[in-house]
């Protein structure tokens, strides 16, 4: 198949695109020209550039391919407005491309966010049935995301994946979390007991991959990628503190603190005129008690199932940091 991946450049995008280029698929990337490329070696792809905020140079990107896999996203931004004009409006853009360009597309993957659903209640996933219920900035723009699809005339050739904590080589967001193993102290939002869902990210590339190249019929599905076992904060601190080789200090952190620190890291994002990860907003996110999900219907459709684990995921991406010299 020839298919177009946005957001290739990212963490999630780049191993989706390995991914399919390693199973014989004709890749095409939308790139912006300042997009690295330092995680799109190895493998051959046609460079398409563009943006998916800019609408005009969406169906030359889409005109030809038999599936589009959307990755591209912000996970952090500087106001709600701007979540939006990428997570929401810029997906609404190249699905109006392809409604243009692009008419016989068999497939189009829209990599959402568990956020975009809202934490469960219980402990217990949340069925895909209820209705969404964002707590978030970052999950309200990407439930508007998943509505323009399901409002579009090639819904019923969509799969949207909300996928919850992904983690793995390439990202950025995990480091933070080794440093402070390194150091031996580990703050805990309220002790770090909340349950979470998490999946590896190569394990998310290929239940990516699987549902766009599936010859069954998933038009219209939700899925929720996840390694089958509920955690929690402690849990990944646990699987961290054994790839780093350290036993981190766990300090029982009050939300206030979070809310302090999220204050303090908003503050300095205002004078860079960038944003940041940790904001007030996020600490809502994090939170919540339970962000629970099921793969159920990914292993009954397409087979999937999880390969790697917690332990074994942080010692794959803690071996990869320090060849990176991350840590």
């Amino acid at each position: 198949m020839k298919i177009l991946v946005t957001g290739a450049s990212g963490f999630l995008g780049s191993h989706v695109a390995e991914q399919l280029a390693n199973e014989g698929h004709d890749l095409r990337l939308l790139l912006r020209r300042t997009s690295s490329r330092r995680f799109l070696r190895g493998f051959h792809f046609e460079d398409a550039a563009g943006d998916v905020t800019d609408a005009e140079s969406l169906p030359a990107a889409v005109t030809g391919v038999d599936a589009v896999v959307h990755t591209a996203g912000l996970v952090k931004a500087r106001s709600e407005a701007e979540f939006y004009a990428v997570n929401a409006q810029g997906t609404a853009n190249l699905i109006a491309a392809v409604e243009q360009a692009a008419p016989a597309l068999r497939r189009f993957v829209y990599v959402s966010s568990l956020a975009a659903h809202g934490p469960s209640a219980g402990g217990a996933p949340r069925p895909a049935a209820e209705p969404p219920a964002p707590v978030s900035a970052y999950g309200r723009s990407k439930l508007a995301g998943e509505r323009f699809l399901r409002d579009s005339v090639i819904t019923g050739r969509s799969v949207i994946f909300r996928p919850p904590v992904i983690y793995g080589p390439r990202d950025p967001a995990l480091v933070p979390f080794f440093r402070l193993a390194r150091l031996r102290v580990a703050p805990l939002l309220m002790g770090g007991h909340n349950r979470i869902s998490i999946v590896y990210v190569e394990d998310v590339a290929h239940a990516i991959a699987q549902a766009t190249t599936a010859e069954s019929d998933v038009g219209s599905k939700t899925y929720c990628p996840e390694d089958g076992a509920v955690h929690t904060w402690r849990d990944l601190l646990s699987a961290i503190e054994a790839a780093a080789g350290r036993r981190a200090l766990r300090i029982s952190t009050p939300r206030w603190a979070f809310n302090a620190a999220a204050l303090a890291s908003e503050a300095f994002g205002f004078a860079a005129r960038r944003a940041v990860s940790l904001t007030l907003d996020k600490v809502h996110e994090m939170a919540q008690p339970h962000w629970v999900c099921s793969s159920e219907d990914l292993r009954r459709d397409l087979g999937w199932s999880p390969a790697v684990d917690i332990r074994e995921g942080a010692r794959l991406t803690a071996d990869w940091y320090r060849r990176e010299r991350w840590i």
